[in-house]
């Protein structure tokens, strides 16, 4: 039963957040706000992994291949397949999770517990809407940006990886990439990263925004909101590749 409560609670916190929007203006200056606080700042992280895990991707498959009877070309194969249908969308998104997560619901439960949301909702204005939708536009519109900047840049770490270490040559790395691509995969990598970003905002603003207490309370429903939307997103992800892929 807690578990309906808090689903029906979100629910009703949705409806609330895109109920009754205030004005246009104001909503795009903090629509670009967040997307510059939880998108463009988060760049550096995404990319480190990025590269570093599109190294380790490499360089374990010719590891587990080391095969005469396996083509070499099958490296870089390997590394396009789980950059783009996998590592990029879902596991950056879930170190997402931990990084813009928690700032969101560390920023709304610290708001709460100072009472300023209840000012926000004394003076008119719909609180939900105004704290929550411009994080969920950014977070919607900045995500993908980021995805396909991982998928670059864990593909060429993996090749600068494999060809540095002499594992694999360049043209045969080069061949596996562009061998039998399929630009649906990147669509579909792309749909499951807007659903996560739905997904870590939301989820991450209900848990902040119902928080009661004190400091030691917002910390709480921070973790809790990293916790919860990783759980929901790799859920979603089972979801949605049995809708897309199979």
């Amino acid at each position: 039963m807690n578990v309906l409560f808090h689903i029906g609670r979100y629910l009703l916190l949705l409806k609330e957040t895109f109920g009754r929007p205030e004005r246009l203006s104001i909503y795009w200056a903090r629509t670009l706000e967040e997307m510059d606080l939880l998108g463009v700042k988060s760049l550096g992280i995404v990319a480190l992994l990025s590269a570093f895990m599109g190294a380790v991707i490499t360089i374990q498959t010719k590891t587990n291949i080391d095969s005469p009877l396996i083509q070499a070309w099958v490296v870089g194969f390997a590394t396009r397949q789980s950059t783009i249908l996998e590592f990029s969308p879902t596991i950056i998104s879930l170190i997402l999770a931990g990084k813009v997560g928690s700032n969101i619901a560390a920023e709304i439960g610290s708001m709460r517990v100072k009472e300023q949301i209840d000012a926000l909702d004394i003076m008119g204005v719909n609180s939900a809407g105004y704290l929550i939708l411009p994080k969920i536009a950014a977070t919607m519109m900045i995500n993908p940006f980021l995805i396909m900047i991982s998928m670059f840049l864990s593909i060429f770490g993996g090749w600068i990886a494999g060809v540095q270490t002499g594992i694999v040559d360049s043209a045969d790395f080069i061949q596996g990439i562009q061998l039998g691509f399929k630009p649906y995969h990147v669509v579909y990598a792309l749909i499951k990263t807007v659903v996560f970003a739905f997904i870590i905002t939301t989820v991450s603003a209900y848990h902040g925004f119902y928080t009661s207490g004190g400091t030691r309370e917002v910390g709480i429903s921070s973790t809790r909101a990293v916790v919860f939307s990783n759980v929901v997103i790799l859920f979603t992800n089972l979801v949605l590749t049995q809708l897309l892929l199979i």
